[in-house]
This record gives C-alpha cells, sequence and structure tokens, in this order.
C-alpha cells in the first residue's frame, strides 16, 4: 500500500516512517514514498494557514491534485506555558519577523528567548490531513496529536545539529532530564508524536478506504 508523505523535510519523513513500520493493515504493510520518490519536481506550495491542520490541509490536497495519488501532510504549532502572544510561534517556528530562518539561525533564536524568560515549557501542537481523493479527506488535530510537554533551555546540548529538527539541540525531557539528543529513535518518537499518528492511521485505514484507494 503506497502512500506519499508530502514533506520536503527527510528528518520528519524517516521519523514517520519508523512510527508507522510496524502497522500492517490486515496482510498488507504501509510504503511511505517521498517527494523525491516520484521522479518530478514537487510543487511548491504556499503554507499560509493560521493553524497547523489549514497547513496541513493545503499541503495535502496540493500535492494529490499534483501527483494523482493518496497523500497524507503534517504541520505543527510550537506553543510556550505563559508567555505572551506576540513571541509565541505557533505555526511560525521558523519565521520571525518575516525572515526564514535556517537551522543555525532558529537555535541562536531560541536560545535567546530561553535566556530572556528562562526555561520554556513547550509543546507542539500537530495536525495531519489525509486524502485518499477529493470525496475522502480525512484530519485531525486533536489532543491526541500534541508532543508531550518538554523544556527549551538556553543551553544546547551540541553545536552539531539534527538537520531538520535543530531545536532538538535545546529540548529536555521533563520525566527523564535529558536532551532530546540524548534519547533513543522511540524514546523521542513516543516523545514527539505519542500514539497519536498511528492510531489515526489504524483508524482511517480501514477497509473501505482501501476500497476506494485501488480503484
Amino acid at each position: 500500500m503506497k502512500l506519499l508523505y508530502g514533506t520536503g523535510n527527510s528528518a520528519k519523513l524517516e521519523s514517520m516512517r519508523r512510527a508507522l513500520a510496524d502497522l500492517p493493515v490486515e496482510e498488507e504493510v504501509i510504503e511511505i514514498l517521498s517527494l523525491k520518490d516520484m521522479g518530478r519536481e514537487a510543487p511548491v506550495v504556499p503554507e499560509t494557514g493560521n493553524s497547523p491542520l489549514e497547513n496541513a490541509r493545503q499541503k495535502a490536497l496540493a500535492y494529490y491534485d499534483f501527483y494523482q495519488m493518496p497523500v497524507f501532510s503534517c504541520d505543527s504549532g510550537l506553543y510556550f506555558e505563559g508567555l505572551p502572544d506576540e513571541v509565541q510561534p505557533g505555526v511560525h517556528v521558523r519565521t520571525v519577523n518575516g525572515k526564514y530562518l535556517n537551522d543555525e539561525e532558529m537555535l541562536e533564536y531560541y536560545t535567546g528567548l530561553a535566556k530572556k524568560y528562562g526555561n520554556l515549557k513547550a509543546r507542539y501542537h500537530n495536525a495531519i490531513c489525509l486524502v485518499v481523493d477529493r470525496e475522502h479527506v480525512y484530519e485531525c488535530m486533536d489532543e491526541s496529536l500534541m508532543s508531550k510537554a518538554f523544556l527549551i533551555t538556553a543551553n544546547p546540548y551540541s553545536k552539531v545539529l539534527h538537520k531538520g529538527f535543530p531545536i532538538d539541540s535545546l529540548s529536555v525531557d521533563i520525566a527523564t532530564g535529558k536532551y532530546f539528543y540524548e534519547l533513543g529513535e522511540d524514546e523521542l518518537n513516543r516523545l514527539a508524536m505519542g500514539d497519536g499518528f498511528v492510531e489515526f492511521f489504524r483508524k482511517f485505514m480501514a477497509a473501505d478506504i482501501r476500497e476506494g484507494w485501488r480503484k
């Protein structure tokens, strides 16, 4: 069962592949394809939504229209407990004052926030939109998709960044006190994604959807 993941972020792609690796649908398994697997350059999709779900929907529908195959896209917003609205990243995690930040600039910016406000208690609010076809669109942005709460500190674990996830160098698991860089892949997946994404696919990849999938 082939399913396109509409993202250009290789770190997110591999994370999702690991999360869904043990989720067979009856006799089948899910093969997640990347945009690079598609043989032609992906369109540029503007992310102009005001919420993670709006952005996920924009991307999934655009990629479905372009590739004409089942596709899902995800989006996240970063929210800090107790901080004023004007410094809440929300869906603009990489864009500050109109500038799109690279990994090193992100590390510098969020280090500065933690220095100013102290350790930041944070959560990612995640959303997903799955498009089987234009008549079968499934989406979710509820608490089951939220990350667990974690801390962002002003003291980076390492200057060597996880490409695509630079904030991991500042992120600390509250339960263990370990930086994200110290956690194994399974631990990190559970912290960042929980079981919500797996349950989403388990619920919606039912027999009636698979029937339409093959048409």
